[in-house]
């Protein structure tokens, strides 16, 4: 399974937050090196921005030789999909970068639902079942490219919005 760590300097309310040190670390290897405990994930890429003002983000994955992909600042969706699309992802798990507790017991609980049945996606957030910073959501790749077409700038922002807003129109597993 591909983990997708989407991050992004340019936060309103904390700009360059999955940059800020805490315990001594940036953030945002908080965050990898908790999806790097799942024992179910076998690729973990960060997904940022092409904008220039994500480049001190960049600098610093690439000066670690951590992997990244670079999209669309503003259709969050595009950005997941192309790096899916990218790597060939028949699916792939979206983690958000301001999560530096987020639990790999709970990544790897929704990986093995997720291989139990074909769903559209496997989520904990349809109906909100962990604390905020838990979130887990496991996206089709070819049922995002389906539908990207239809999301309104605010489900680009939230890729998974449309999904739930339509949840009767797809196979979703909410765990």
């Amino acid at each position: 399974m591909l983990a997708i760590i989407q991050a992004r300097l340019s936060s309103k309310r904390l700009p360059f937050k999955v940059l800020r040190e805490l315990n001594g670390e940036p953030l945002i290897m908080h965050v990898l090196k908790r999806v790097l405990r799942s024992n179910l994930v076998e690729r973990t890429i960060i997904a940022t921005s092409s904008k220039k003002t994500d480049d001190k983000l960049t600098d610093y994955l690439s000066d670690k030789k951590i992997s990244f992909y670079r999209g669309s600042l503003e259709n969050v969706a595009e950005r997941m999909l192309g790096c899916a699309k990218k790597l060939g992802a028949e699916e792939f798990i979206r983690i958000n970068g301001d999560s530096p507790l987020i639990d790999p017991m709970i990544i790897d609980k929704a990986i093995l639902l997720n291989k139990k049945d074909n769903y559209d996606l496997c989520t904990n957030v349809l109906t909100r079942t962990f604390p905020k910073g838990q979130s887990v959501e496991i996206i089709k790749t070819e049922i995002l490219n389906k539908h990207i077409k239809s999301f309104s700038k605010t489900e680009k922002e939230h890729v998974t919005e449309f999904f739930y807003k339509n949840a009767n129109k797809f196979k979703i597993k909410n765990f």
